[in-house]
């Protein structure tokens, strides 16, 4: 591990020198590149320098003990070894940590997909309760988000809202979301106090650079059309509106958000970039040897994951068994506690899979 950590500092520093380089600062895609590896290994390295400094000061303070020192001074040097000793295995499991394989799109953008599912205008409902939760979390960490294309229900709540969250670090804590999410309460809808169950759906995908994903033009077809409201009426006569399909794939991307249809096309072309991208990659995770996988993951798009419970304030996520009595909080944006022990879960299975 040392060694290995050794190599990554020394990779560090060299990044710092060719930052520094005249060439590659004219260079806007090697700056970009380089500045993104050196940005990934810097965690690593300022662990790993404070390990070395740790080692040298118990190094320093066994020396001491070999002295011939009062009682006092030998009871505080023994202190601090101990101390040291303590700090030094927290940084050796922090270091086991940072030296797991990264997932390359941590630290993308993401676009979100939330869609009503069983449930008719109660899962719409609880589709816009969704969308306010992560838009709330996405606040509370400091990120940005903008809605690229919604499909609000006559009752409120959205059949689809599909919106972008931009902030450091997005996917490596929302890419857990995936999945179905299911609702238990006396719908809003009702006047009956039956409660009933409607779940909606959550897909998560990582914003797709231009070099990592080949849209060629002439695979995609490009239509154009009236813009709508609820219920179907026309809202606009011009046709700005924008449907654009990936021929080869067959995935369909609509927007209408926007009244300029350049605007339009420039958001559909995002979205489908990380539509296929996050296909792509759904293909090479099905590939991928099954005993290897992580326990949490990105999840089965239909996998439920997770259950609200209004009438005992409960929130339960089903992939780790962890009921937080929470409900309103959490629907606040508080998600850090999952968030939080699905990262744990998924770290502790990588560090068991590299031991076995």
């Amino acid at each position: 591990m040392l060694e290995r950590l050794q190599s990554l500092e020394d990779r560090y520093d060299e990044l710092n020198q060719l930052l520094s380089d005249p060439e590659v600062i004219s260079d806007v895609n090697k700056l970009r590149e380089y500045s993104k590896e050196q940005s990934g290994l810097e965690d690593a390295v300022q662990a790993y320098r404070e390990y070395k400094n740790i080692d040298n000061e118990l190094k320093d303070a066994k020396e001491m003990l070999e002295d011939e020192l009062d009682d006092d001074m030998e009871e505080m040097v023994k202190a601090e070894i101990t101390e040291l000793k303590n700090r030094e295995i927290e940084l050796e499991e922090e270091l086991k940590i940072l030296l797991l394989p990264k997932d390359p799109n941590d630290d993308k953008d993401v676009f979100v997909e939330i869609r009503g599912a069983a449930g008719g205008d109660e899962a719409a409902l609880f589709a816009g309760n969704l969308y306010r939760m992560y838009s709330r979390y996405a606040e509370e960490q400091g990120w940005k988000t903008e809605v690229m294309e919604a499909h609000t229900t006559g009752v409120g709540g959205y059949k689809e809202i599909i919106f972008m969250i931009k902030g450091n670090g997005a996917y490596s804590k929302l890419k857990y979301e995936n999945g179905a999410h299911r609702v238990q309460r006396v719908p809003e809808t009702e006047s009956g106090g039956r409660i009933h169950t409607s779940t909606a759906t959550v897909a998560v995908l990582p914003e797709a650079e231009d070099v990592e994903v080949e849209v060629n033009d002439k695979d995609i077809r490009v239509d154009t059309f009236a813009s709508s409201g609820p219920g179907g009426q026309s809202v606009n006569t011009t046709m700005s509106a924008v449907r654009l399909t990936h021929e080869p794939t067959g995935i369909v991307v609509s927007i209408q958000d926007e009244k300029s249809q350049i605007k339009n096309k420039e958001k559909a072309m995002k979205v489908l970039r990380a539509r296929i991208y996050d296909k792509y990659q759904q293909e090479a995770q099905e590939e991928y040897d099954e005993t290897r996988k992580s326990a949490v993951g990105t999840g089965d798009r239909s996998e439920r994951i997770r259950t609200y419970n209004f009438p005992q304030n409960r929130v339960t996520d089903h992939r780790i068994g962890l009921t937080i009595q929470k409900l309103d909080q959490i629907l606040d944006g508080k998600l850090d506690e999952f968030i939080e022990a699905l990262l744990v879960e998924e770290q502790t299975k990588k560090l068991e899979q590299i031991g076995g």
